[in-house]
């Protein structure tokens, strides 16, 4: 049977549970995009109603969403009603919920790195309808329905591991220590089965399977559900890749989804943190696994548009994240795709780049980087007129416009910040056309109070002035 037959006969099957279930003929079925799995869905409208008609082709995953559905719906939450089945021909009708997912709601109302009022009201209401599902429903759920394992236990870890090793890391020929990962994923996955695992885990929540209808999230996609640890799923939603969320408001829903899953369980928030980024990295991998091999083995190049993002979450996180184990092949292999340009490249979008220009003292050595890149620009200030020489600066800085003044009579110091300003400025218009998101640039001087801050301060305003990036200013020798 080719695919034309096979699709003819999908919608003559749902048309006729339609006719039975309903009493009424199925007018048209029109068929829905496609999620990247092997399901099919169509809208199927008769002259009443409309619903979704869906055909899966695994009788397991079929009877799993079938069955969290119906125990999910008694329990109160907002899931799709299951209106019929067929499970000879393997096809089901559900209720319909529109068009409208939060991923579509967020890019409608995006306003430029930020999110609208109303999609923060959704995430909001998402996150607290979470614990919910995990446990308020997740102690009474039939979990002998879970497909393909009933736990997200450390075999179900280490396939997530390989899936990233094998589909994304091969696939795209990022190079890596086979054993020495092998061994770090080993203590990983260890590390990660410590904390409780006695939930639903919902698998994939995140933005594209929260349907949003009449002002309210609804759920979808949970067939994959199994116990787990609380982490994984908000992990899940704050780091999705295209969603692109900013840090303060991802700070922000982390704190109302544990505040709501407190009210079900008494929880330790800082043991609760502790394997939060853990969940934070598996997921990014097992996301990683999926575009690689959507986009790289089938072929399917909108699933690499999320790769940057992806990489950009591993980047911030090497920066905030604190592990209790070390990881040192898995460092160096996130290291190496953060430093990629290939992967940076999949996106049409333009990612934004952050600026970090600090000041330091050399007598107290160069900071380290907090992102660990080991790129970017030290500039030396120990050549420039001194004005902490003079009686009258010395308790002063550079912010301080006593000392701008010296230093802007300086002809030495302004011939020296062009020079500077012009190595900077075309690293900057580089890394933009090539999505890079970090650059780090460094002023130092003896006592990193007056030459190094001012440097850094005028490189901040003429960065701000010149260029669409974020600029941070962090001075090490002096209160900022």
């Amino acid at each position: 049977m080719d695919k034309q037959e096979a699709a003819s006969t999908m919608e003559d099957s749902l048309k006729g549970l339609f006719g039975r279930r309903f009493g009424e003929k199925a007018e048209s079925a029109v068929p829905l995009g496609g999620d990247g799995s092997a399901r099919r869905y169509y809208r199927i409208t008769g002259s009443r109603r409309t619903v979704i008609g869906a055909f899966g082709p695994d009788p397991r995953e079929n009877a799993a969403f079938l069955s969290f559905s119906r125990q999910f719906k008694a329990a109160g939450l907002p899931v799709p009603e299951i209106y019929a089945e067929d499970e000879a021909a393997q096809v089901y009708l559900e209720e319909d919920l529109g068009d409208t997912n939060l991923f579509q709601a967020l890019s409608a109302g995006r306003r430029g790195s930020g999110f609208s009022d109303e999609v923060v009201g959704y995430y909001e209401a998402a996150v607290g309808l979470l614990p919910k599902f995990q446990i308020a429903a997740g102690r009474k759920l039939d979990y002998s329905r879970c497909h393909p394992r009933e736990r997200f236990d450390r075999q179900s870890m280490m396939w997530d591991l390989n899936y990233f090793k094998y589909y994304f890391l091969t696939l795209s020929k990022v190079p890596f220590d086979e054993a020495a990962l092998e061994e770090d994923f080993t203590r990983f996955t260890d590390f990660l089965a410590e904390a409780e695992q006695d939930y639903f885990l919902y698998r994939d929540f995140q933005s594209r399977n929260i349907m949003i209808l009449r002002g309210a999230p609804h759920f979808i996609d949970y067939q994959g559900g199994r116990k787990g640890a609380l982490q994984y799923d908000v992990a899940s939603l704050l780091y999705d890749a295209k969603a692109d969320m900013p840090a303060e408001l991802r700070e922000r829903l982390l704190g109302r989804y544990m505040d709501a899953a407190s009210e079900f369980v008494e929880l330790d928030r800082e043991k609760f943190l502790g394997h939060f980024h853990g969940y934070v990295f598996i997921r990014i991998m097992q996301a990683l696994g999926a575009y690689g091999l959507r986009g790289f083995h089938e072929r399917k190049p909108h699933f690499l548009k999320s790769i940057p993002y992806a990489i950009r979450n591993l980047e911030i996180l090497l920066r905030t994240a604190r592990l209790p184990v070390k990881l040192p092949a898995l460092t160096q292999v996130f290291q190496g795709l953060i430093g990629s340009s290939q992967l940076r490249q999949f996106t049409d979008a333009k990612l934004r780049l952050t600026v970090r220009v600090q000041s330091f003292s050399f007598r107290r050595g160069l900071p380290a980087d907090a992102k660990g890149h080991g790129g970017g620009f030290v500039f030396d200030c120990r050549s420039l007129p001194n004005p902490g020489r003079f009686e009258r600066y010395a308790g002063l800085t550079g912010k301080d416009q006593e000392v701008v003044d010296f230093l802007d009579r300086e002809e030495a110091a302004q011939r020296y910040l062009a020079c500077a300003f012009e190595l900077v400025d075309q690293s900057v218009a580089n890394y933009q056309t090539r999505n890079f998101t970090d650059l780090l640039v460094s002023f130092g001087c003896t006592g990193g109070q007056h030459r190094s801050v001012y440097g850094a301060e005028r490189l901040a305003e003429h960065l701000r002035a010149g260029f669409d990036v974020d600029v941070e200013v962090t001075h090490h020798g002096i209160s900022s």
